[in-house]
């Protein structure tokens, strides 16, 4: 299954749990609407039944001087209706006069209603034996008997439990919430829509031997165990973002043919305490059922961290990483369960994880060189709609320092691209500009930009150009524009011709130059300097900082290597007066660069005025053009 349908797959049970629990809270919250409302009619009916409440001792007074009409009783309650006689009745009776049993009106039911209170008795049985003789006595008091309203009754006691039943919801909806229940995807690698194999991983070559031995003990564990051998528990994936550490880890379940178990390492976090190390638990009883399976915890770090301090939230964090190398100390190799995890800052785990025994065995995952670029261009391309003349060779030239994700994307992005232009086919021109959208942004050809902004454009991106000409080490150009691309201004693109996996100081030095181009391109043409040079100044800090405190590049500060970001502290071992040096170092380094690209671009004047001009004029200049105006020189 391609890594799309595999995506869409995932959104649609992500939206289905989702809906969920909305569903699950709007039930809750309708239920305790419900309850709401029947508790205030219910709480209606009491307290109007209060205002007319008649204490017990006077209504057995009422009783014995018959003034007592009707008596209305519910089995089970306590409560009993009292109907008194109107003074219209008690008149007659005082005259002698029979009362007319007849068929009440309703004026004559509401005058009922009026006369009636509601009077608490301790003991029933022994009222009705009252009642019993009050009227074998010669009293005429009706004694009516209803049976009990089970559903008034049943709301009654949900109204009273109404604070218990409000917490347990909301309880019921953070459990929903926090996913309590049982976490982790399960892939099956016998489905074959589910499968992935190597056939779908491009390059990787010497990454697949390192875990082939794997995929081997999973798919006959008895070969290994006769010869005494341990296979490892843990593998450890480490990688930038994107280069394929998830897709490599399915492709071992789907090889072995076994389930493949996929969690994150943020969904063991959670905000009550204990739950993470619970959810660990859980993850590793689902994998032992499953066995032989794989668990795959992705972005490990987010549980895995180094153990500090014990307070807070740090504590539940420590409390889940503990449970983990418990739970990996714990599971026997025979059990068939095998744990990858992925991070792309191994450099932040703690130690106890990186033991043997537990993750036994790191490899790390490279960004793809030229020809694995390649293969992942046409793994993407499959399924798409592809001009034969598509050259993906050229594309994997240019695209140097690309992960596989990045190519993904560009592969898609092509394909919209193709889709809204109405081509049937993905062409050259359509990958061309998917590259450009993606690293330096939309073009906006309808953006309204003055004179003055354009020429100081054209100056500060003709000013990368010719400067980047002059320098061995840097790239040749590929496209120069002054179009506005996202933020940006302008661009100069540059085409890769070899990937490089170590950089010297010779090109870290002339890249500065390169970058500060664009700024002495202004200086020298217009006099004057603006803020489109921001972003290269804030790189070629970076690039200068690096040279100084992390390469050891810096002769006046020597060769030392600082990590500053993860321990601010080391400049203090240094003496007090490194971090000044650091910064004069860092600017030594930054004028020289901007002195020398000053230098190049006064000796080449008029190469910086003819690439201007001709961008003033076109907007955007080729490769080849770019070429063009320097063939003189070689002749």
């Amino acid at each position: 299954m391609s890594a799309e349908k595999e995506q869409e797959k995932d959104k649609k049970k992500n939206n289905n749990k989702k809906k969920k629990r909305i569903l699950i809270i709007i039930n809750i919250v309708l239920l305790i609407a419900v309850i709401i409302i029947a508790g205030y009619s219910i709480s209606k009916q009491k307290s109007e039944s209060e205002d007319k409440e008649v204490a017990y001792t006077q209504f057995i007074k009422d009783i014995s001087n018959g003034k007592i009409k009707k008596i209305e009783m519910t089995t089970g309650s306590t409560s009993v209706k009292v109907i008194y006689k109107s003074e219209e009745e008690l008149a007659l009776e005082q005259e002698g006069k029979e009362i007319e049993n007849s068929e009440q009106t309703e004026e004559q039911k509401k005058e009922e209603e009026k006369n009636s209170k509601r009077a608490i008795v301790p003991n029933t049985q022994a009222f009705i034996e009252l009642i019993q003789k009050k009227v074998e006595d010669g009293s005429k008091i009706e004694l009516i008997q209803n049976s009990q309203n089970v559903f008034l009754k049943i709301f009654e006691y949900i109204y009273n439990s109404l604070p218990m039943l409000i917490m347990l919801a909301l309880f019921i909806v953070l459990f929903q919430m926090q996913g309590l229940g049982d976490k982790g995807k399960v892939y099956d690698a016998n489905v074959s829509e589910d499968r992935i194999t190597f056939k779908d991983v491009a390059g990787l070559k010497e990454e697949k031997e390192e875990v082939y031995e794997i995929i081997d003990f999973l798919k006959d564990p008895k070969k290994y165990t006769k010869m005494g051998a341990k296979v490892p528990k843990g593998v450890l994936l480490c990688g930038k973002p994107g280069t394929g550490k998830t897709l490599i880890a399915k492709a071992i379940a789907g090889e072995a043919k076994v389930p493949f178990i996929s969690m994150s390492g943020s969904e063991f976090i959670e905000m009550f305490a204990g739950l993470g190390a619970s959810r660990v638990r859980k993850l590793f009883e689902k994998a032992q059922k499953l066995s032989p399976c794989i668990i795959f915890i992705d972005e490990i770090d987010a549980i895995g961290s180094r153990r500090e301090s014990n307070n807070g939230a740090d504590a539940e964090n420590n409390q889940t990483l503990n449970q983990l190398l418990v739970e990996m100390d714990g599971f026997e190799t025979d059990g068939s369960v095998i744990v990858i995890a992925a991070t792309n800052r191994p450099e932040m785990l703690d130690e106890a994880l990186l033991r043997p025994g537990r993750f036994d065995r790191t490899v790390t995952i490279g960004l793809p060189d030229i020809h694995d670029r390649e293969e992942i261009l046409k793994i993407h391309s499959k399924n798409k709609k592809i001009a034969k003349d598509l050259d993906f060779k050229s594309l994997a030239g240019d695209t140097a320092g690309f992960s596989g994700a990045e190519l993904a994307n560009i592969i898609n992005e092509a394909a919209i691209l193709a889709a809204k232009r109405n081509n049937k086919e993905i062409t050259n021109k359509d990958v061309d500009d998917a590259v450009k959208k993606i690293t330096v942004g939309l073009e906006k050809k309808d953006k309204v930009v003055s004179d003055k902004d354009k020429e100081l454009t054209a100056y500060h991106e003709a000013g990368h150009a010719v400067v980047s000409k002059y320098l061995k080490t840097q790239d040749s150009v590929k496209e120069v524009s002054i179009i506005p691309r996202g933020v940006a201004g302008g661009y100069t693109m540059y085409k890769t011709n070899e990937d490089k996996f170590f950089i010297s100081k010779t090109e870290m030095e002339e890249k500065l130059i390169s970058l500060l181009g664009g700024r002495a391109g202004e200086k020298i043409a217009l006099n004057d300097i603006s803020t489109g040079a921001s972003n290269d100044l804030e790189v070629a800090m970076k690039i200068a900082r690096n040279m100084v405190t992390v390469y050891g590049m810096s002769e006046n500060v020597g060769p030392m290597s600082m990590n500053l970001e993860r321990d601010p502290y080391q400049l203090q071992l240094l003496g007090n007066n490194m971090e000044d040096k650091i910064g004069a170092e860092v600017k030594r380094i930054l004028e020289n660069a901007y002195q020398q690209a000053q230098e190049i671009l006064k000796a080449h004047r008029d190469k910086l005025d003819i690439v201007a001009h001709m961008l003033l004029e076109k907007e955007k200049i080729s490769e080849q053009e770019f070429k063009a105006i320097f063939e003189e020189d070689n002749h």
